[in-house]
């Protein structure tokens, strides 16, 4: 293959879009991923994902702290890339992605211009929709803004989670990434810019922090099942449990409205947890409380006694 690649990338995610390039014969000059982090009791210091890759398979390694550090610019400059390409990495500054001739490309999560942003998987199961995909786009100022290059769709279906979403958009954006670089080389691509779309028309994916991961049964029993599935099994929905955190994995609805305030717990101790919410009942299948492992609810109430 002609093109000259350096590759941008840090967890599993990327990993599968790297290996493609590897496996299909791409010049990968160097990979630059996070530097190494204390992770795990001993904090010891943990390797990136896309590093250890790059380890087993003798890749050039570049960790910049600082992505403006003037050494890793001038290594860039020197390796003289054709394209640069991101998948699952920091936002990059001008000066890295208008470094190439052929600029950079970008593997997201999600059928842009629909849910721009860090959280794209989570949030499209998270609001029920029923297609995803991935798409490979042009780097420009503005995040995820970038003309469109390629797309690739599949369905969400009722029984997906966070975890089976991000494993089959994975190896879709690795071979979605294959085909945009072989289209490249042959001058085949067709850039489809996003400024005509309307901003009130697109839903948005930004990072997920705690106060978001809070299940407010206030809301209809739906979409909390929806809720629930979009951020197992990371970063997990939560509620409490005598005032233990209890992590969700797994829930369904039986419709049935409660007689009782919104948020209300009952449990017959051996075989049920559920939530009142305003329109149904919001049943825990799958749980985890603090302290505790991961299990069904029915394993986890032969071993528990509540308070009261």
């Amino acid at each position: 293959m002609g093109l000259k690649v350096v590759f941008f990338g840090t967890p599993d995610f990327a990993v599968a879009s790297l290996d493609a390039l590897v496996q299909n014969g791409f010049s990968v000059l160097a990979v630059v991923t996070a530097p190494d982090k204390p992770a795990g009791r001993g904090m010891q210091l943990q390797a990136s994902a896309v590093k250890q890759y790059a380890l087993q398979h003798q890749l050039q390694i570049l960790q910049p702290e600082k992505l403006k550090d003037p050494q890793f610019i001038a290594t860039l400059q020197e390796l003289a890339a054709d394209v640069h390409i991101v998948v699952a990495f920091r936002m990059l500054p001008e000066l890295v992605w208008n470094m190439p001739p052929q600029g950079t490309i970008n593997v997201h999560g999600s059928i842009l211009p629909q849910y721009r942003g860090a959280a794209p998987i989570n949030w499209a199961i998270m609001n029920g929709e029923t297609e995803t995909g991935v798409t490979t786009f042009r780097l420009k100022h503005q995040i995820d803004t970038g003309n469109i290059l390629l797309q690739s769709k599949t369905p969400i279906f009722k029984e997906d989670n966070f975890s089976t979403v991000y494993q089959r958009l994975m190896l879709m954006g690795a071979e979605l990434l294959v085909n945009t670089l072989r289209q490249l080389e042959a001058g085949f691509l067709q850039e489809v810019p996003q400024d005509h779309v309307e901003e009130s028309t697109i839903k948005h994916a930004p990072k997920l922090f705690k106060e978001n991961l809070q299940i407010d049964f206030n809301k209809p029993a739906a979409e909390l099942v929806n809720f629930i599935r979009g951020l197992a099994p990371f970063p997990m929905a939560y509620t409490f449990l005598e005032q233990k955190q209890l992590k969700v994995f797994l829930a369904h609805v039986v419709n049935e409205a409660p007689q009782v305030a919104v948020g209300t717990m009952q449990t017959d101790s051996k075989s049920y947890i559920r939530f009142a919410c305003p329109d149904a009942w919001l049943y825990i299948d799958e749980l985890q409380l603090e302290g505790k492992k991961r299990m069904e609810t029915i394993a986890f109430l032969r071993g528990f006694r509540f308070s009261e």
